[in-house]
């Protein structure tokens, strides 16, 4: 279990991440959109981004990843967040 000191390690460094790659880059207009804001982004650090601290690997990633197939661009937000992936063949 990790420490009170580390938890707030973690909770900071993720309130700068979702800050200054997402949250800076756009005006909500409203509760509802900055929910689905914070939604799309909490997916896309979860699934789609790159982490330096496992390495440069993505937390929930998928089991298999294609070696074959085109590259592939998925958006979120306009394309405030994007994320590169090999289409299966």
């Amino acid at each position: 279990m990790h420490s009170t000191a580390q938890s707030n390690a973690y909770a900071e460094r993720f309130v700068l991440s979702i800050k200054s790659e997402c949250l800076d880059k756009i005006v909500p207009l409203g509760e509802r959109h900055l929910r689905h804001a914070i939604k799309e982004y909490v997916e896309h650090y979860h699934h789609e981004r790159h982490h330096q601290g496992l390495g440069s690997a993505i937390i929930k990633q998928e089991e298999t990843t294609p070696v074959d197939g085109r590259i592939r661009r998925r958006q979120r937000l306009g394309g405030v967040l994007n994320h590169s992936y090999r289409e299966a063949a």
